[in-house]
């Protein structure tokens, strides 16, 4: 039987949240709430880890920040041009969260924000006018490298796109325009799992257990029962 895809879920509408892993969890809630103002709204046992923490801070109604804690992950030693950036133009490792920028309606709210920080002895950077956003630059705990940004100006494809970064990736003009207009997805719904492919992106389980997760029917998941949050104590 084949369903006509749902017209909202042709690609993801915006960021549900951002996860960070913190070596010192309070460490990292101190700053979230107090330099940057996010409200906690979540911290529970991550959900089949046993000592894991997960913690949300609230940035709007559809947008949380995240922070996790596995317990290890403190002794693993943070390197500057691998694990870290350190700053906007350096290198890391692919794959590895570079930076992540927050968003302001407006420039009165970026220098707000500057002033916001600096009063918690943090230092932050900017404005600096990129054309289309202003963006300040500061580090949060363990290494970030963080960015609040507000956008003055709509992206133009026709005009930020330049062709010169095109050729140096070796993006052919037929290329370019699916990048430019992603085609609507038109197949049938629901899709089976694909076969394992190693070439394809893959979850680091170990393999025996991944390849039964692959093999678990779709009904099987959707089945299991929400996970109940702790109960607060009164």
């Amino acid at each position: 039987m084949t369903t006509t895809p749902h017209p909202d879920g042709q690609h993801p509408d915006g960021v549900h949240h951002i996860a960070f892993m913190a070596g010192d969890m309070k460490k990292q809630l101190e700053f979230f709430t107090q330099v940057l103002g996010f409200p906690l709204v979540a911290i529970f046992e991550m959900h089949g880890v046993e000592g894991a923490i997960h913690a949300f801070l609230r940035m709007n109604d559809n947008s949380l920040f995240s922070l996790v804690y596995v317990p290890g992950g403190e002794k693993i030693p943070t390197t500057m041009g691998v694990t870290h950036a350190g700053r906007g133009e350096i290198p890391c490792a692919p794959g590895v969260l570079q930076h992540v920028a927050f968003h302001v309606p407006d420039e009165a709210a970026l220098l707000a924000m500057r002033d916001r920080v600096r009063s918690h002895g943090v230092p932050i950077i900017g404005p600096i006018d990129h054309g289309f956003c202003k963006s300040l630059y500061f580090a949060g705990p363990e290494n970030m490298t963080l960015e609040i940004a507000t956008s003055y100006r709509t992206l133009d494809p026709a005009v930020w796109v330049d062709q010169a970064m095109l050729d140096r990736l070796a993006i052919s003009e037929a290329e370019a325009a699916t990048m430019l207009a992603p085609a609507p997805y038109a197949g049938p719904s629901p899709v089976p799992q694909p076969a394992f492919d190693p070439a394809r992106p893959h979850l680091q389980y170990p393999e025996a257990q991944y390849q039964a997760m692959l093999a678990t029917p779709d009904s099987v998941f959707e089945k299991i029962p929400p996970y109940e949050p702790p109960a607060r104590p009164s």
